[in-house]
This record gives structure tokens, sequence and C-alpha cells, in this order.
């Protein structure tokens, strides 16, 4: 059977003068999925939400929710709740009448506000805490009540505004898991925006990498990791390290290039990945040519320090300095005039060179993807 949408846009667009914030944006989101839009400040990502709350209106284009046009809708008539990133908790209320305002101005009965508010505080794990004030709360429980207030309603869309971003490191990665187990719980399709690619990553089912407007690639988390389907989603989701050159040969998908120094490297040609078709508008990239400029991306993980294997690309760096940081140590060397970095593997397996010792990189061509350079 096919999948049930409960949003469709089709080629939306918001100008504010001569700025095109949103540039033929289309997209559809399945019931009951966690879809989230990623990208840097400024891309239009707020726009676009905003534009499906209905707090603003599109110059073109449709919003269809659950098959229902919404252009012409008000906010408080859309089938739609948002969590800001500053909560907006009423905070002379406590936790109950919070969650209850929008069951009281829907006009539902006593008997049925108390029931609902029991059953979703039960949850979110706030059995208990009605009486509570949110200045009473941790900044964890804090969420958790901004969530229960809007999923009381029954929402089809729950739309989150970065609602993570106010929070300590610890907390938020704590909140990353409990708002990916409660959408899974709720069932309530979640439409996330943010700019922090480690929230994209770990909680969402598809993810809407948006720059200047519109959408680069719409694709699962895995394949916007491993299959980036331009140099914009190469760089920005996740750690990446680039190289420029020369396109000199090709052989298939795998392809040379030359260094700016004339030191040859391998890596294979980018692909479309797991583009998904909802991305209208996005910049198609073509097959580069012999002669072309391009960029080679290859990650941390990909690069191993003085072992290369039989097929294996390898370039002579020189080391800067050592960058400890737990799990993700990475050692930063400068290759062919440019900067990388090498994640070294957690067991101690290889030794931590010293800065200024000279280290061959090595990877395998498979695991670099290649793209036509990008003006600018």
């Amino acid at each position: 059977m096919p999948l049930a949408i409960d949003l469709h846009c089709q080629d939306l667009v918001r100008r504010f003068g001569s700025h095109t914030a949103v540039d033929q944006v289309s997209l559809e989101i399945p019931a009951g999925s966690f879809f989230s839009i990623l990208g840097p400040s400024g891309c239009g990502k707020t726009t676009l939400l905003r534009l499906l709350a209905g707090f603003d209106r599109p110059d073109s284009g449709d919003i269809v929710i659950r098959g229902q046009r919404m252009n012409d809708v008000a906010p408080n008539r859309r089938p739609v709740n948002m969590v800001f990133q500053h909560l907006a908790l009423f905070p002379t209320m406590s936790v109950g009448d919070n969650i209850a305002y929008g069951l009281k101005r829907r006009k539902v009965p006593a008997a049925e506000r108390r029931q609902r508010i029991a059953g979703v505080l039960e949850q979110v794990g706030l059995a208990g805490m009605e009486a509570r004030f949110p200045q009473q709360l941790s900044g964890g429980q804090r969420q958790r009540v901004a969530l229960a207030r809007c999923l009381v309603l029954e929402p089809t869309l729950l739309l989150l505004d970065e609602p993570l971003g106010a929070l300590d490191l610890k907390l938020r990665d704590q909140m990353k898991v409990e708002l990916k187990n409660l959408q899974k719980a709720f069932g309530t399709t979640f439409v996330y925006i943010t700019h922090d690619q480690s929230e994209a990553l770990v909680m969402s089912d598809r993810v809407a990498v948006m720059r200047d407007g519109r959408f680069d690639q719409v694709a699962s988390p895995e394949a916007l990791y491993r299959e980036p389907a331009t140099p914009f989603v190469a760089s920005f989701v996740g750690d990446n390290n680039r190289l420029s050159g020369k396109l000199i040969a090709k052989e298939g998908e795998l392809v040379q290039l030359a260094l700016a120094d004339g030191r040859r490297v391998s890596g294979r040609l980018a692909g479309a990945g797991e583009q998904d078709k909802s991305a209208a508008g996005a910049p198609v990239v073509g097959a580069p040519g012999v002669g072309d400029s391009v960029e080679l991306f290859i990650r941390p993980e990909s690069l191993m320090l003085d072992t290369p294997a039989p097929g294996h690309c390898t370039l002579s760096a020189q080391v800067r300095t050592t960058l400890f940081d737990g799990a993700n140590s990475r050692v930063e060397v400068e290759a062919a005039g440019e900067r990388c970095y090498v994640r070294l593997p957690q067991d101690g397996s290889v030794p931590v060179p010293q800065e200024g010792a000279s280290v061959e990189l090595a990877w395998d061509p498979q695991l670099a993807r290649v793209f036509p350079a990008e003006a600018g």
C-alpha cells in the first residue's frame, strides 16, 4: 500500500523584496515520520516552517496537509502545533494548566481534559507533576512539558523550531534520544528544523539539506553522509577533508586527479546517492570531464596514517597538531597545501605522531567522492 502523506508542498516561493527566502521548494512527508530540515543560518528554513504553521503566506505554490489545501487557512485552524526554541511556557501556570491551555480554548470538557493531560504526562515521563511550575523543573523536563502541551492536541504535524538550541551539550544529547523515542511512541509527524547536523542525523527518518532557499538533497541520514549529492552537502554534513585539483583520467566511476603540486590521487565520482524526487529545484551536479577542476572529499575516519593497503591512494603530509577529544581525537596534518584531519582509532593501535613529523595518508579510492568544483 502507498504511504499516507501528511504534508505535501509544491513549488513554494516566499520573497522579501529582492530576496527570495524560499525558492521553488517541493516536498512530501509520509505520515508518522520524523523529517528534518537542516541548513546554515539564513538558508530559509525558519521561513519555510512559518509558512507551514500559517504565520506567513507563500507568494506562490501550495501547502497541503492530509489532502487539504492550507494556503488561506489561519494558524489556529490548521492541524499543526509548534514547539519554539524558548518553549514559551506560561511561568505563572502549573504544568497541568500549561498543558490544558489549548484544550480549554477548544472547549474540551473538564473530565476529558484531566484524562488527556494525565495520559500525555505519563507518555512523556512526567506523571504526577501537574501541580509543579516551570521554574521548578529541569531544562529537559520543561522541554517535555512544551512537547506535551502540543501533543495533547493530537496535531497532524508537530513543527519544532530548533527546540534544543538553548540546552547544554550533555542535555542536548540526552534530549535527541528522548525526542526520537517520543515521536515513535506518539506516531505524530515531526518536522524539525536545525543547523546542527548531529541532531538531524541522529533523530530523522529523512533530512532535507537547505541552502539559499532551496533543497540540495533530500535523503536518509546514512545516504546524506555516505553519498552526498553536492559539494555543499559533503562539506556541511559531518566532517570532511577537501582536496582540489584537475581531473586527468577516468576509468568507470573511479577518476584520477592532479593536485596543485602535481601529485596524483584517486576517488569515486559522486552520484545522486539517495536523492529524493521531492527535492525539486535542487542543483544538478553533472559528471566532470578530463581537464575540469574537481574537488575530492574524504572523511577523517576513512583516512589512515602510514598503513596503505594494495590499491589505496597515498599522499605525503606533515603533522601540525593532535586534537584530543576522547573517542573523537584527531590528528591535523597539512597535505598538498590543504589542512586535513585524520581520526585516530579508539583502541590505540595507531601511535600518536609527533608535531612536525612526516606521515603518509592512505585511503581506499572507493571511499572518496569527487565533484565538479563549485564556483566560489
